[in-house]
């Protein structure tokens, strides 16, 4: 290349002239330059219907189509910002969410129009653009792909919703600059080059698969093979058909996967490695077992990336190292570093009060490009001048990097701090368990109780829970769950994230059958019925405590 590429337009166009296959769905299989001179058809288009008084937010509410990678490109070509909305989103929640965007065009088809019928997005029905509609292929102007040079590295490029799994979602902004830099970090990370073919099962309407699947195929010239959504079931004939060899996941995706029945041939596929966040060591080393790939746990986030380097001869549970010395663990009262974690025999943290903190960025925050139309979001992010990730985590005496959780991933139980992740991985090792999320509920006298719950195709008594975590080592006894709620189907995110904060909200008083311990001389675990949740509410009541109750 004559000059260096510094945003998607021009990651884009380095693509005119290349013959190789660059789009793949089931039904076509699109060369890159096929790719950049649809793109470019759309983007033409988008330029016709421009509203030079509005922000150049362009809406997408598609499953992974062909589509919707076309019009990613055609708003890298024409400077327009992606809005990728969340299928799963539904009403007033939706109506706002999109509201918030100010979106003035939408692309979508007639399930996503179905979806907003009644809703009011703030955006026009003749500013829709169907893909679907028998005319929308003549609603494409002839594109020519060229080289806009107003827009830089500064533009735009995506507003991504956070996954909202512990309040509400945000819209957190990249620009295409941005995307480029982590294109050219997640490429050399994650070894995505030009002969892989890169399975693209997680929604692009979230960072996942457009930060670490679908800009750096672009940058190496890989092939992007599309899952219109994520099939545990369809998972490995889609691998198989497409002579896929990477791919990104979150953890309740790979527990769906080991979750399938196993086969002889398991392991007869081309799948080299994936990138994701939240599979368990235990659940990465089984995967390669059975499917002979490699998975590369990372820690990332829609806000900020590129924090950890990876360690492959580090402990199987750390994240990494730290990528520079900006990055540390803090106490976030007096931002001093946190003394480094005293692990036992089973890697518990001794020292938790101390050595847990918060990660922060101390360089980040000029880097963090902020959510849309929200001060107090950024406020909380930026503070003193750092980043502030909001993610717990602390560091061995070797300088390893490990993920304690959220914020609100440790529950004090009797006045020790208990982590909901650890007990979270513990029920994931069970085999009939596909799925777990840990939190805090109220006790009735003081403090909390740890209560899981659990996604699992097996009846409750067929777990044999009791027994299953006495045998675990590594559990002691405060971090037991007290309540185990039992779901054949727990509430996600769209990107297939536990709503831990609506689970937590839910508490015991869910629909879905809850299991609990009642207290000493009673079995671990009964059946919890109605008049147990209002015995339960009377304690409270007694001693006062109802204002605990969501």
């Amino acid at each position: 290349m004559s000059r260096r590429s510094e945003t998607i337009a021009d990651l884009l166009l380095d693509r005119l002239g290349d013959h190789r296959p660059g789009l793949r769905s089931r039904e076509r299989t699109w060369t890159w330059d096929e790719v950049v001179r649809d793109s470019a058809a759309r983007s033409a288009r988008l330029r016709q219907l421009r509203d030079e008084d509005r922000p150049f937010h362009v809406g997408v509410l598609l499953d992974n189509v062909p589509e919707f990678v076309l019009w990613l490109g055609a708003a890298a070509l024409a400077g327009a910002t992606v809005v990728g909305i969340n299928p799963t989103r539904r009403g007033a929640y939706l109506e706002a969410e999109v509201r918030h965007t100010d979106l003035q065009l939408l692309v979508t088809d007639s399930a996503g129009l179905e979806l907003l019928d009644g809703l009011d997005i703030g955006v026009p029905r003749d500013r829709f653009i169907l893909v679907d509609s028998p005319e929308y292929a003549e609603q494409l102007p002839p594109g020519e792909p060229v080289r806009d040079p107003s827009i830089s590295a500064e533009t735009r490029m995506l507003l991504l919703f956070t996954s909202g799994t512990t309040g509400a979602s945000k819209a957190a902004i990249c620009s295409q600059g941005r995307l480029v830099g982590l294109a050219r970090q997640n490429t050399v990370k994650y070894h995505i080059g030009r002969d892989d073919v890169c399975y693209c099962c997680m929604p692009l309407f979230h960072g996942n698969a457009l930060m670490a699947l679908w800009a750096p195929a672009l940058l190496a010239g890989a092939c992007v093979a599309l899952a219109p959504k994520f099939s545990a079931s369809g998972f490995m004939p889609d691998v198989r058909h497409y002579g896929a060899t990477y791919f990104t996941y979150v953890g309740k995706a790979i527990g769906y996967l080991l979750g399938q029945p196993e086969r002889p041939d398991d392991a007869d596929n081309t799948l080299t490695h994936g990138f994701g966040t939240e599979a368990s060591p235990e659940d990465r080393a089984e995967f390669k077992r059975r499917f002979g790939a490699v998975l590369y746990e990372g820690y990332g986030s829609s806000e900020g990336a590129g924090m950890i380097n990876q360690a492959p001869s580090g402990p199987p549970s750390a994240l990494g190292v730290p990528a520079h010395a900006g990055v540390r663990v803090v106490d976030p009262e007096t931002r001093e570093p946190c003394p480094p974690a005293e692990l036992d025999e089973h890697g518990r943290v001794r020292n938790a009060e101390e050595a847990i903190g918060e990660l922060v960025n101390t360089e980040g925050a000029a880097k963090f490009e902020g959510y849309y139309k929200n001060p107090a979001a950024n406020a909380e992010r930026v503070r003193h001048g750092w980043y502030w990730t909001g993610d717990l985590g602390y560091l061995d005496s070797a300088g390893y990097l490990y993920f304690a959780g959220r914020s609100g991933d440790w529950i004090r139980v009797d006045g020790e701090n208990i982590s909901a992740l650890l007990t979270e991985r513990i029920l994931r090792r069970h085999p009939d368990i596909l799925a777990a999320g840990v939190f805090a509920v109220p006790d009735p006298r003081s403090g909390d109780q740890v209560m899981a719950a659990v996604e699992t195709r097996a009846r409750f008594e067929d777990l044999n829970l009791p027994d299953f975590l006495a045998a675990q080592e590594d559990l002691g006894p405060k971090g037991i769950p007290r309540y185990v709620r039992v779901s054949r189907q727990l509430p996600t995110t769209g990107s297939n994230k536990l709503r831990k904060k609506e689970m937590q909200a839910d508490g015991w008083r869910t629909t879905d059958e809850v299991h609990w311990w009642p207290g000493r001389g009673a079995p671990l675990y009964a059946r919890m019925t109605e008049q147990d949740k209002q015995d339960l509410r009377e304690q409270f009541a007694t001693n006062g405590r109802l204002r605990f109750l969501p």
